[in-house]
């Protein structure tokens, strides 16, 4: 009988942009990392290390902060040394440089950002990755140069794979004229994926910008257009719901069960956004805790 694919990684989002902070502290985490290790979960990405004002240390090469009042990037690289896992560290987004076209500031700032974070983690033995956290759906916003100029420096700062998890620009979050076909898609990624060779190692598509019914297919051409660039695939399985009018619940199973094994033949490593707020057991979201049962069930854990 064919073995169930299984959630191996998880983002872990603790400068939150669109979704609520459960207000964990050190007790919750080390419960959160213990389940991990039980369950199979080996890699965490931190999906941003900073964005605008806010950081998760208290950063010297950020200006004008909001106080930090303990440094969550030392509590779970120490966490991910203990339980065995592998952190992918996100990099920095100010959500204003690139935005409006000066993409050489958002290099600045992470080229110096990055260096400290080598310096404040590097020594950790679960610092295993980067991850590039502009995230985009087509070519725009530079987001070639980004790429290249981040990508490659975090390499030469420190040499580990470099991670990005972009998505396609569908009907889920856009309307009318801003819908791009699938074929648009990929006409865009093959472009970012010839020019940026060596700035990133690894991509990881979000799964639920698209209809259920379109995504065997983007799955697909994504594996290949991987294989031709040099690029592996893993599948960023979105655990929240894009379906609902209210933004954003824990997704119902049967779709993620669908969701999971289409992405399962192609995808070598499958992910999620995101497992502490929306599926795991100790989540605050009641419904967190029966989709973790029903995948658990699925997996056979």
């Amino acid at each position: 009988m064919p073995t169930a694919p299984r959630i191996t990684g998880t983002f872990l989002d603790e400068i939150t942009h669109d979704i609520p902070a459960q207000n964990w502290g050190a007790k919750e985490w080390r419960r959160e990392f213990e389940l991990y290790q039980r369950i199979g979960i080996d890699t965490v990405v931190i999906i941003r290390a900073g964005y605008q004002n806010k950081c998760i240390f208290p950063s010297r090469t950020l200006g004008d902060l909001l106080p930090v009042y303990e440094d969550l990037g030392e509590l779970f690289f120490s966490l991910a040394d203990e339980y065995g896992l592998s952190v992918f560290f996100g990099t920095y987004d100010s959500g204003f440089h690139w935005m409006r076209g000066a993409w050489w500031r958002e290099v600045e700032v992470n080229k110096a950002f990055i260096d400290e974070v080598v310096e404040r983690y590097g020594h950790h033995a679960s610092f295993k990755g980067w991850y590039l956290c502009h995230e985009t759906s087509r070519n725009s916003a530079n987001i070639i140069e980004l790429f290249n100029e981040i990508g490659r420096h975090c390499k030469a700062a420190k040499d580990v794979p470099v991670l990005i998890s972009p998505f396609p620009q569908g009907a889920k979050q856009f309307s009318g004229s801003g819908v791009m076909s699938l074929d648009e898609s990929f006409e865009h990624w093959e472009r970012i994926f010839s020019e940026t060779q060596g700035a990133f190692d690894i991509c990881a598509f979000q799964d639920g910008q698209i209809h259920y019914q379109e995504l065997p297919r983007f799955v697909q051409s994504i594996g290949e257009m991987g294989k031709r660039h040099g690029v592996t695939i893993w599948s960023n399985l979105e655990t929240f719901d894009r379906d609902m009018p209210i933004k954003f619940p824990p997704a119902d199973w049967r779709y993620l069960r669908f969701k999971l094994e289409a992405a399962a033949p192609v995808a070598e490593k499958i992910i999620t956004f995101e497992f502490p707020h929306f599926m795991s057991p100790h989540s605050s979201y009641p419904s967190a805790h029966h989709l973790f049962e029903r995948y658990r069930e699925f997996a056979g854990l």
